[in-house]
């Protein structure tokens, strides 16, 4: 009998530059926070697995992250390819970046219009400062977007608040909405067989860059 694979669902991070996307990134891999200036410029597309069990599921979330590349030209297309899930990152304490979520949105609907779409007001962490965007205005936003959310959080990347709750619960939502997806890929992989680009195939004709090819979807 095939072993069985732990199911991958791909998450991007989507948003301004300077809202915390790579802060999450960093939260989510090692949870640590790095200051603005101890932290050094990269470019290029980064991505990472954690593996969280929903109920009788284990799943690896891949997330991935722009690396701030959206500084110096537009996240290509492949980037939200097969993407199981997004998330929109703005700051609390930059309304300009909350007022640019729609365009952010409409990449998503664009090029990853299966993805299950979730909003993160990042920097919560104030200090007495009244936030720039408010609960309300994440909720008319949410209403305009006609159920197109499916969660909204806020977390702090400085003190780790919310973060590890925020993708737990992007976790369970995913499971819940591709179990189909995940008994029927399961059940084919038991009988030796898996699903590439539409075709049934056993799983020792696969090559190696072809199993590979498999994972990010």
């Amino acid at each position: 009998m095939a072993k069985v694979r732990m199911p991958k669902q791909k998450v991007i991070l989507c948003g301004d530059y300077g809202v915390g996307k790579s802060s999450l990134f960093r939260r989510f891999t090692n949870n640590t926070f790095v200051t603005d200036t101890d932290r050094k410029s990269t470019l290029g597309l980064d991505h990472i697995e954690k593996e969280y069990k929903v109920e009788d599921k284990q799943i690896k979330l891949q997330l991935w992250d722009t690396g701030g590349m959206e500084r110096v030209a537009s996240v290509t297309s492949s980037y939200y390819k097969f993407a199981e899930g997004a998330i929109l990152v703005f700051a609390l304490d930059n309304a300009a970046s909350f007022h640019s979520l729609s365009q952010h949105l409409l990449d998503i609907v664009t090029y990853a219009e299966n993805a299950k779409i979730f909003i993160c007001g990042n920097k919560s962490d104030l200090e007495g400062r009244e936030p720039e965007v408010t609960d309300a205005d994440v909720e008319a936003f949410c209403e305009q977007c006609h159920s197109l959310i499916s969660a909204t959080y806020k977390t702090s990347c400085k003190t780790g608040q919310g973060i590890e709750d925020m993708f737990s619960d992007i976790s369970r939502i995913l499971v819940e909405a591709n179990r189909s997806k995940m008994d029927l890929q399961a059940s084919m992989e038991q009988h030796g067989f898996q699903i590439i680009a539409g075709n049934l195939q056993p799983l020792d004709s696969l090559t190696e860059g072809e199993e590979a090819s498999t994972c990010i979807c």
